[in-house]
């Protein structure tokens, strides 16, 4: 991008001081000092870690020639340019979108958000589009996509920066829509604020994120707050059988669109097969068969299809496309070793995915297999659901393996003791304690006998494991199957 006056750069900000000009221009947008060079505008952001307005005189040595800040230093260097407004996350977010030229206005942004399944709907409708040969960009926990290139993702919802960078590169490339994952934090501090969406859609939601949002009220009015902000001229996709799903609604403007599989909807469905070769459903009078298993999927295919319907009126075509979907990367994604031992690998990593997951293959079942569950809890992140992750594992699982996820800056023992406080004493005997994740897979697979079943939850398509702020290669899927391999099973 060519330089850019700061008057542009923040018009519809809220501004309460000017210290020099706004009559300047600048490379660059930065809200991390390590990255400042000369002539960039630093934000000082107040984070969960660090306090970007400690590091103001960092910056302007490093050469910023604009700091944007809620206080005015007790220091003001005669070089720099200092903007003081009410809150810099929101300005971040308007000064991002005004730098990039307003990408969101020129696609169709659909946000996707909720507890569960935001990954897997909007990869969904990435695929979806793409092989109805339209243009289209994808931001999510797995990956960001420009059309058919992949670009590497760092967390769920990018920074305010990134994402209107990678929306002006989705113009440039030419894309017609772009599906975005909007997780709760991204909401809260304002990183998907001034964007243009287009519509959005609601998966689910149960407790999660407790730690960052402290109580579940919170939590819910933060993911409504994303559709009270859509316009008239766009939609809201609701899954009316979620018990919140109708307050997402209550004060959108959006046109307001419902799907489910129980009660009254606009868009309904009916599972008429569930096996682990895929679904059967009766949408809208049309059989449908899917390789995506369980019920929970069956939401994750409504919620595109409604999506879908909103956004193109070829509904012949979406349903052609749909069917051949392939499920997404870490979600559910399981093979069959020699001897018929099945290996499961998920990404749940809430009670409410885990219990979902332990379900499906409850009514997948025979009856005649034993049923493994390996399943940890991440460091550094809410405490509350240990013992109810361990408590699920236990009541749908025949034997349960509690072991380390991405324990980060905690120790691992600890965290499972803490799961350990939801295992009651009629599940003790069912119940192994294996910090090691790899010999905890080990162990089960030597447990296993032909046909039984292994599940693998919580870290699905993550390809490595968080210890003491390092990313240590690790891959469940790929270490399940070297292992069945080895024994032979």
């Amino acid at each position: 991008m060519m330089a850019k006056k700061i008057r542009d750069i923040l018009y519809g900000a809220s501004i309460r001081e000017v210290v020099g000009t706004t009559d300047c221009a600048v490379q660059s947008l930065i809200f991390d000092s390590r990255d400042v060079v000369k002539d960039v505008a630093f934000i000082a952001i107040r984070g969960a870690a660090a306090d970007g307005h400690d590091f103001i005189d960092n910056a302007i040595e490093k050469g910023a020639s604009v700091v944007v800040a809620e206080e005015k230093p007790t220091t003001i260097q005669d070089h720099v340019n200092y903007i003081i407004v009410n809150d810099t996350h929101e300005a971040l977010a308007v000064m991002a979108h005004n730098f990039y030229d307003r990408p969101s206005k020129d696609l169709k942004l659909v946000g996707i958000t909720g507890t569960n399944g935001k990954t897997t709907t909007t990869t969904l409708l990435y695929h979806l589009f793409m092989d109805m040969g339209r243009a289209v960009g994808l931001i999510s926990t797995v990956e960001n996509k420009i059309n058919e290139e992949t670009i590497p993702t760092e967390r769920t919802t990018p920074d305010p920066v990134s994402i209107n960078k990678l929306l002006r590169e989705m113009v440039e490339a030419g894309c017609e829509y772009c599906f975005m994952e909007v997780s709760s934090h991204a909401i809260h501090q304002k990183r998907v604020g001034h964007l243009h969406f287009y519509g959005g859609g609601f998966t689910n939601i149960s407790r999660e994120h407790l730690d960052y949002h402290k109580t579940f009220k919170e939590y819910l009015n933060v993911k409504k707050a994303f559709f009270d902000g859509l316009g008239e001229s766009t939609f809201a996709v609701t899954n009316v059988d979620d018990k919140n799903g109708n307050v997402m609604l209550q004060n959108t403007a959006a046109r307001k669109v419902t799907y489910g599989l129980k009660n009254v909807a606009d868009y309904k469905a009916k599972v008429l097969e569930n096996n682990f070769t895929g679904l059967v459903l009766s949408l809208e009078g049309t059989e449908l068969y899917t390789r995506l298993i369980g019920d929970f999927n069956a939401y994750n295919i409504l919620l595109v299809y409604a999506v879908a319907e909103q956004l193109e009126d070829n509904r012949i075509e979406i349903l052609r496309v749909l069917s051949s979907l392939q499920p997404v990367e870490g979600r559910f994604e399981y093979f069959k070793s020699k001897t018929g031992v099945i290996g499961i690998v998920d990404y749940a990593h809430t009670p409410d995915a885990l219990e979902n997951v332990l379900k499906t293959i409850h009514n997948i079942r025979t009856g005649n297999e034993t049923v493994f569950t390996l399943i940890g809890c991440g460091g550094d992140r809410d405490r509350t659901k240990r013992p109810v992750m361990a408590k699920i594992a236990c009541e749908w699982s025949d034997k349960a393996v509690l072991t380390s996820d991405n324990p980060r800056t905690e120790d691992p023992e600890a965290i499972i003791d803490e799961m350990m406080t939801g295992v009651g004493g009629e599940h003790y005997q069912k119940t192994l304690n294996i910090a090691n994740r790899k010999q905890a897979i080990k162990t089960a697979c030597t447990m296993a006998e032909p046909d039984d079943i292994i599940l693998i939850a919580g870290k699905g398509h993550e390809t490595y494991q968080e210890v003491n702020g390092e990313k240590n290669d690790f891959d469940d899927l790929e270490i399940l199957k070297e292992i069945l391999q080895k024994l032979n099973k």
